[in-house]
């Protein structure tokens, strides 16, 4: 069993920056693949980043490459997304997810989630 909690979500106006940190508990944070998805009204929630266990490995949705960053410190039990460069379309729920050890884009197979934290982006 993995708990995540989210932070750093905000108000921030668009070209704006923010840091999305995620800490978990649980035993065995570094045999998880860390994932941060959004979610706005209506649609379905959609991955932005993920990054394997061993922080050897990460993806990026196509709308967000070479404005965000994901790490994650596993001595620590927390993972982050750097977030710059935003944009209105940015604005979303943003959630964090964990699942065990192959590291993939889909919401559906991943087994734990956090509460979720607002970003909003203003124009």
């Amino acid at each position: 069993q993995v708990q995540l909690v989210e932070s750093g979500g905000g108000l921030v106006p668009a070209g704006g920056s923010l840091r999305g940190s995620c800490g978990a508990s649980g035993r065995a944070f570094r045999t998880y693949v860390m994932g941060w998805f959004r979610e706005t009204t209506g649609k379905e929630r959609d991955v932005v980043a993920a990054i394997s266990s061993g922080a050897l490995s990460t993806y990026y949705a196509d709308s967000v490459k070479g404005r965000f960053t994901i790490s994650r410190d596993n001595a620590k039990n927390t993972v982050c997304l750097q977030m710059a460069s935003l944009k209105p379309e940015d604005t979303a729920v943003y959630y964090c997810a964990a699942r065990r050890y192959i590291m993939t884009r889909r919401a559906e197979e991943y087994d734990y989630w956090g509460q979720g934290t607002q970003v909003t982006v203003s124009s």
